[in-house]
């Protein structure tokens, strides 16, 4: 009597309706399926060269926060120095390093005790003479560069995903790059324009006590700065070094009118709310300058305080620009400018080409195989091609379900799984072959061929998923996409193979009930 379990034929079912369930998607119209049915329901996504696109390639200008990072250890150099009464001269930053001479030599093992406190864990202070060096460590600029990069990827990210872009693949890609891929996008201007911009933004009181033709001469305070106004240094303003709120602590940007010009209103969180409205009330009748990237961009009058921890950023924006900059400050700042060092655009045509010819490689690879199994093991050719067949439903209801984009080496991925997935019928039907040679009953023939050919499926198996694991950990772009669908397709050919094709026999041997095997 043949038993089969019910738990692994519910199983085996369930997996296969709930494949065709996710698999449907891709039969209709992209375009229809996208706009009437839900995220968790859509077809495959396409990567950039099946769909065409842009690709670009950035770079992290790490060298510009290093720069930005010394300038505030000078910053901090300056204070601790002043505060302690230590004369000094020279006081500037050289290459990767910040210099200051000491005038006393009394006061040099001092000053490098004050200065090494600013960052202990960070910095590495050297003297040589009575001249002090301030650098980073090697440690601290591999973390720093590492956390740029992350915090660059995800800014990256956000910024795209802003304007609606349809499944944009961003990775890191080496120590300092950044990889961008954006199917259907076919003009990346405006993108390259918003990636271009840090948006560091801060607010600033105006110095009113010095001018900017008297900063020009050099008869600045060392606690002020000189900067250029959003029509570059036509329009200078002198503003005090100390921030009054960084940009750090927005939480909203959007994009408002006010007397019928566009405007950005902003709002801070409860620190940046609190730290603004005391600024502003101790400041009224006084100029407070918004600093976006460098650049003044306006330095109104604080006519009365606010303290509702939101206002308004006025300039000479277009509906356009506007809505940019809210986007930039909703997504946050670059940690560091990145720079576009390759592009590349993908046309439409190239990209279905590349389909159409998937599409018959997977056909003549499947009916190849499927004539094979056929020729080779007459009905239980028949039943490994079921299994075959829903093996390839289930990979693709698999990389709908898990959102995956699906690129041509993971088409190619997809066909060698094709030309795989038999081989575990093979191992299974060889090892009956010797059962039915040795004149054992039908069910006895498909329970010892499936006992014996295990541990050779699972081994073989394991070692290609190991394979797959290691492109898709430590290869990027094409090469993880072929890791992907080729993993997908290991993990479902155990499936079908073990599971499936198993179910099928002991069924057909349960109604037909046939006396002796074939094959």
């Amino acid at each position: 009597m043949v038993k089969i379990s019910k738990w692994r034929l519910l199983i085996v079912s369930a997996v296969s309706l709930a494949s065709i369930f996710f698999a449907l998607p891709n039969v209709f119209n992209r375009d229809f399926v996208q706009e009437r049915f839900p995220s968790w329901w859509q077809p495959v996504n396409l990567g950039l060269d099946l769909q065409g696109g842009s690709y670009l390639l950035l770079e992290v200008k790490f060298a510009d926060l290093v720069t930005e990072q010394l300038n505030s250890m000078l910053d901090a150099t300056r204070s601790t120095l002043r505060e302690n009464r230590i004369r000094y001269v020279d006081l500037r930053t050289d290459g990767e390093f910040v210099k200051v001479k000491i005038l006393n030599s009394g006061d040099v093992a001092k000053a490098r005790d004050l200065m090494a406190k600013i960052d202990r864990a960070n910095l590495l202070v050297e003297s040589k003479g009575s001249e002090i060096f301030l650098s980073y460590t090697s440690q601290a600029l591999t973390k720093m560069r590492n956390s740029a990069v992350d915090q660059s990827v995800e800014i990256v990210r956000k910024r795209i995903d802003e304007l609606g872009t349809r499944e944009p693949s961003i990775h890191r890609q080496g120590t300092d790059r950044i990889q961008v891929q954006l199917p259907g996008v076919t003009n990346p201007e405006r993108i390259k324009q918003l990636l271009g911009k840090t948006a560091k933004m801060s607010f600033y009181l105006v110095d009113e006590t010095t001018t900017p033709y008297d900063a020009q001469r050099g008869k600045l305070s060392p606690s002020s700065f000189l900067a250029a106004g959003e029509d570059g240094y036509a329009n200078q303003y002198v503003l005090q070094r100390n921030v009054v709120v960084g940009g750090e602590h927005l939480t909203d940007a959007q994009v408002s009118y006010d007397a019928g010009s566009p405007v950005v209103s902003f709002k801070f969180d409860s620190f940046g709310a609190k730290r603004f409205g005391s600024a502003t009330r101790e400041n009224v009748g006084k100029r407070l300058a918004i600093y976006l990237d460098g650049k003044v961009i306006s330095a109104p009058v604080i006519n009365s305080p606010i303290v509702g921890g939101s206002g308004i950023i006025t300039g000479n924006f277009t509906s356009e620009t506007a809505r940019d900059l809210a986007l930039m400050l909703r997504a946050g700042a670059l940690p560091a400018p990145l720079e576009v060092i390759e592009e590349r655009t993908v046309g439409p045509d190239l990209g279905a080409d590349s389909i159409e010819a998937g599409k018959i490689a997977c056909v003549i690879s499947m009916l190849v195989v499927l004539a094979f199994m056929l020729i080779a093991y007459g009905l239980f050719g028949l039943f490994a091609n079921i299994a075959l067949l829903f093996n390839v439903i289930m990979q693709v209801g698999l990389l709908s379900m898990l959102g995956a984009t699906l690129t041509l080496p993971g088409i190619a991925g997809i066909v060698l799984t094709i030309g795989m997935s038999v081989d575990a019928n093979i191992l299974v039907y060889e090892r009956m072959r010797e059962e039915v040679a040795l004149g054992r009953s039908p069910l006895n023939v498909i329970e010892a061929g499936f006992k014996n050919a295990f541990s050779a499926i699972v081994d073989s198996n394991l070692t290609s998923l190991f394979c797959a694991m290691v492109l898709f950990f430590l290869g990027t772009g094409p090469v993880k996409g072929f890791g992907v669908t080729f993993a997908i397709g290991i993990l479902t050919t155990m499936f079908t193979a073990i599971f499936m094709t198993k179910i099928i026999m002991l069924l057909w041997v349960k109604y037909r009930k046939p006396k002796h095997i074939t094959i």
